[in-house]
């Protein structure tokens, strides 16, 4: 009885951890980008430092909150069902956290290898 406590207190902290990354986030993200506006006045640069650091908040969050339900799911009773959910779960999640990451970083993980190479690359051979 004891280890279900234990597991049920585990799953709702990292529940209140992915939400308090992505709302913390969020307050740091806006903080964030008013000093850059501030000290650089281009909104187009606050901009991206907004959505660079808010999309790092989220994707936190969102890690943190299929960590809580992978624990959910294994500590519980074992039923085809439970293990469905959790898997389209993870999928929406892993969905939305690439669609995040590509967001922020502008190319698809598995294209930044073809485009970060040449451009060190290129940045060596001029500053050689």
């Amino acid at each position: 009885m004891h280890n279900a406590k234990f597991f049920e207190l585990a799953t709702d902290s990292f529940e209140l951890l992915g939400v308090l990354s992505m709302v913390l986030g969020f307050v740091f993200a806006f903080g964030l980008a008013a000093v850059r506006w501030r000290r650089t006045s281009d909104g187009a640069l606050a901009f991206k430092t907004l959505r660079n650091s808010l999309g790092g908040a989220i994707l936190l969050g969102l890690e943190l909150l299929v960590a809580a339900d992978i624990v959910k799911t294994v500590t519980s009773a074992p039923s085809l069902q439970d293990a469905a959910i959790l898997g389209l779960i993870v999928l929406i999640r892993t969905v939305l956290s690439l669609s995040i990451e590509v967001e922020i970083e502008g190319v698809p993980p598995w294209k930044r290898a073809l485009t970060t190479g040449p451009e060190v690359l290129v940045r060596a051979a001029r500053n050689a």
